[in-house]
């Protein structure tokens, strides 16, 4: 016998518990994250959670895609606004570079999973972040033809500017020491992938 049908108040619930289990994973890592805590921080209790979500590995999962899901739309959408190729550009990494200061809890958890790899979190962040990936790529090679740098490795250049952006998201109190006041990763993205 399957699952009863879910209750509209069981749609909040499980925003609710997607939102405190990217909190928790952020701050705590797969293996250091308890079930109990993302149950108590959604304020219901481990049961309840377990209805929504059969597994601490389910639920992982289920808060990483939700996350990239939502990256994904908004990069899409900068790809689509009008204007210029260089406007275009520019608004999918102002896109991107406000992503991450409001989803610090992912940059969190992104890096954790690039450092400790032991959770299932690599083969949710290949299938989740991957395709993000190529089809910036995409948007770049394909419509910045001509307008991009020659020869420039474009996925090597992505990665570089997205890893730094990470980096510099998660640095806390270092952030303004190392990189100072000003946010000067756009300065950065226009010299590497255009001739000026």
């Amino acid at each position: 016998m399957g699952r009863p049908r879910l209750a509209e108040n069981d749609v909040a619930t499980s925003e609710r518990l997607l939102t405190a289990a990217q909190a928790e994973f952020g701050r705590a890592g797969f293996d250091g994250t308890r079930l109990e805590d993302i149950a108590t921080a959604a304020g219901i209790r481990r049961p309840s959670l377990l209805y929504h979500f059969g597994s601490k590995d389910a639920l992982y999962a289920a808060a990483v895609n939700q996350t990239f899901a939502r990256l994904g739309e908004a990069l899409e959408a900068a790809m689509q606004t009008q204007g210029s190729y260089r406007r275009r550009f520019d608004a999918v990494f102002e896109r991107y570079l406000g992503f991450l200061e409001s989803e610090p809890d992912l940059v969190r958890l992104v890096l954790r999973e690039l450092l400790d790899g032991r959770g299932p979190g690599q083969e949710v962040l290949l299938t989740a972040g991957l395709p993000i990936l190529a089809r910036i790529e995409r948007f770049v090679r394909d419509e910045g033809r001509g307008i991009v740098r020659a020869g420039l490795p474009i996925r090597a250049a992505l990665l570089e500017v997205v890893s730094a952006a990470f980096v510099r998201c998660a640095s806390g109190p270092l952030r303004v020491p190392l990189w100072g006041k000003t946010d000067r990763t756009l300065d950065i993205v226009h010299a590497l992938f255009f001739d000026e």
